[in-house]
């Protein structure tokens, strides 16, 4: 961890009339330092953490930094992984967890309002009294809050039935980097009234501005859920069902891929007994007819040589999806010499999605590396780590080798260097590589125009000049 000493002076923060608290203390500060992808070494403390009540005190934090030339990083549960949310360039970590409000739900316009840092399990919890859900939840829902999943465009394992986030919201409150208070976006189902900013502001990571209230969208909890897997012999059977069955119309909510690796780290964690083969773990939402679409994707998988195709209920298919869940806890615990490396998020065309696993697995072979493979199959989402151990400095090279050839890999067939995490600090470097020298210079002109002066989490999404 670097920077022990203040690098800005936060004094001009005393004269301030907040809700929320001011905090100097090391402890929270070294809480501040980083996200779940930030490496230890890479930490910087921020200067301070400020833990705003209100949308009048980020306004008045923002404003007053702006002033002073000091950088404000906001900050809520920490579980990005591309250091989103890390402080690169010290000054204010702006820790929005108070701001956790869930407004009364409004049944008959399918809707919401909800405070940035608001958990979106709580969210979920709330709304399911009125028989609703918030459908883009990602699998670190119960502990990630709404306004991080704002900020990365996160999206999870309903994405190809219900899209991602973006998709579910429809009007923001954001503070700009002057301090100034805007809405952008609509409470209306659509609108086709001036520039989309509600779209610009999701996905920026907190550079062009800070959410401090969101509208979201609701659908209604379907009367039918069922999911359970399907086993197949080989990876090429299982990514080809896969890419199948989506482009085929098959009706899934969730349908997601387990290599035999994936299943053995689950199995060493859980005490679980999945078959070490290659898996799809399947989910259908309907209000009625849900049986004849699980038929239609059993008809599907046949015609890839499904080994065994099992329909789950109740207990057993909320064990199937925490065994999923639990890959990143799974993954730390099987090798007491070997650590997962950064976790990647490529997303492909759902057509290319066998090669594209293919080629991790090939890359992986070519470095002599344990490389589990799961993910989001049904939008072309791939989740994947190396296996290393960190005090073996080939090995270490190796993994990172691994690791950015897969990226290439997925922007050579026309994907995208990150499905869901976001681009933080850690992807920068592939902006150019993925959307070409003037896209990249456009972004920069809008973060200029935005924020003139580099005050909102400076050192993130668009690279260095």
């Amino acid at each position: 961890m670097s920077q022990t000493a203040p690098r800005h002076d936060v004094s001009f923060l005393e004269a301030l009339s907040l809700d929320g608290e001011v905090s100097f203390a090391d402890s929270e500060r070294s809480e501040h330092a980083g996200d779940w992808g930030t490496e230890e070494a890479e930490e910087v403390l921020p200067d301070v953490v400020v833990y705003p009540e209100s949308t009048a005190d980020v306004s008045a934090v923002v404003a007053a930094a702006d002033d002073h030339g000091v950088p404000v990083t906001a900050y809520a549960a920490g579980t990005g992984l591309e250091s989103n949310a890390a402080p690169v360039e010290a000054g204010i970590s702006l820790d929005m967890t108070r701001m956790d409000d869930i407004g009364e739900v409004r049944p008959d316009d399918l809707q919401v309002d909800v405070g940035p840092g608001a958990i979106g399990a709580d969210v979920d919890e709330a709304v399911a009294r009125h028989g609703l859900f918030f459908p883009p939840l990602p699998s670190s829902g119960d502990i990630s809050t709404v306004g991080g999943m704002i900020a990365t465009d996160a999206s999870g394992m309903k994405t190809v039935k219900y899209g991602e986030v973006a998709d579910w919201v429809l009007e923001l409150e954001v503070v700009l980097a002057d301090g100034s208070v805007t809405a952008v976006g609509s409470t209306a189902a659509k609108s086709s009234s001036g520039y989309n900013l509600k779209e610009l502001i999701v996905g920026s990571e907190g550079t062009l501005g800070i959410v401090t209230r969101a509208t979201l969208e609701l659908a209604g909890r379907p009367e039918q859920i069922k999911g359970g897997r399907a086993t197949f012999p080989t990876l090429d059977d299982a990514t080809a069902a896969i890419s199948d069955a989506v482009t085929s119309g098959v009706d899934v909510a969730k349908i997601e891929l387990f290599d035999g690796e994936t299943a053995m780290l689950a199995n060493a964690y859980s005490d679980t007994e999945l078959p070490e083969r290659p898996m799809a773990f399947v989910e259908f939402h309907a209000d009625h007819g849900v049986d004849e679409e699980i038929d239609f994707c059993r008809a599907v998988f046949e015609a890839h040589d499904v080994e065994a195709f099992e329909i789950a209920a109740g207990r057993e298919m909320d064990d199937l999806w925490q065994a999923r869940k639990d890959i990143t806890y799974a993954a730390e615990s099987y090798d007491p010499d070997r650590v997962p490396g950064q976790p990647g998020d490529v997303t492909v065309p759902v057509g290319s999605y066998p090669e594209m696993i293919r080629a991790v697995k090939e890359i992986a072979d070519e470095h002599d590396l344990l490389v589990p493979t799961f993910g989001h199959a049904g939008d072309g989402n791939l989740h994947y780590f190396a296996l290393y151990d960190p005090d073996d400095p080939d090995e270490t090279r190796r993994a990172e080798a691994a690791y950015a050839e897969t990226v290439e890999r997925a922007l050579e067939i026309g994907g995208t260097a990150t499905g869901e995490h976001g681009i933080g600090e850690g992807k920068r470097k592939y902006l150019r590589r993925e959307h070409g020298d003037a896209a990249v210079e456009a972004m920069r002109a809008i973060a200029e125009a935005l924020d003139p002066n580099g005050t909102l989490n400076p050192g993130k999404v668009v690279p260095d000049e």
